[in-house]
């Protein structure tokens, strides 16, 4: 901070005025009550200025709180996008992995073709778990409409209502992420 140096008075804006250098035969002159307003003048723009301090230093503290806050919301939505990334890449492998399911359910002549079919189908699903694809199981599970889309519904007194009694296609995960329902069919009681 700037000081403020005058003849006979000494004022620092940080502190409060000093009066030190005012000689005593100045002290009680006619001159006395100018100084006196001077200093008045002086506490005036002192205070005045504390208080733009106190507002600059508030804005800067709530600029850097904006910019940490910006900083850590960039920094999660990044992370975000990252994990997140392959999701639509596998969203489009899923196709193929279902034809290879319906492949190894057919009848093939020749056990070697069906063999070489499976093999394809375990490495394209182990490749696919190692970048986050989680098959849901549906097998003996109870109709949940957050991870099944119910295609046909069956009238049956052989299941309890809402459970599940078949997979039209199988649903997945994708880091924990719904990526597509399972299709099944539902029980229901009559």
């Amino acid at each position: 901070m700037p000081r403020l140096c005058y003849p006979e008075i000494e004022v620092n804006v940080e502190n409060d005025i000093s009066t030190e250098g005012v000689s005593e035969a100045n002290a009680g002159g006619p001159t006395a009550g100018a100084e006196s307003g001077d200093v008045d003048q002086l506490r005036i723009e002192r205070d005045g200025l504390r208080v733009e301090r106190d507002e600059l230093k508030d804005l800067l503290l709530r600029r850097q709180a904006e910019f940490d806050n910006f900083r850590k919301r960039t920094d999660r939505e990044r992370s975000e996008y990252v994990q997140y990334a392959g999701m639509e890449f596998v969203k489009q492998l899923l196709p193929i992995l279902d034809d290879f399911e319906r492949a190894l359910k057919a009848d093939s002549g020749s056990p070697e073709y069906a063999k070489g079919v499976e093999m394809i189908h375990h490495r394209l699903a182990e490749t696919l778990k190692k970048l986050g694809l989680e098959p849901i199981e549906t097998a003996g599970a109870q109709f949940d409409p957050h991870l099944h889309q119910a295609i046909e519904r069956v009238e049956t007194q052989d299941a309890e209502d809402g459970a599940i009694l078949g997979e039209f296609q199988r649903g997945y995960h994708f880091k924990g992420k719904l990526l597509r329902p399972s299709m099944v069919k539902v029980a229901v009681r009559p």
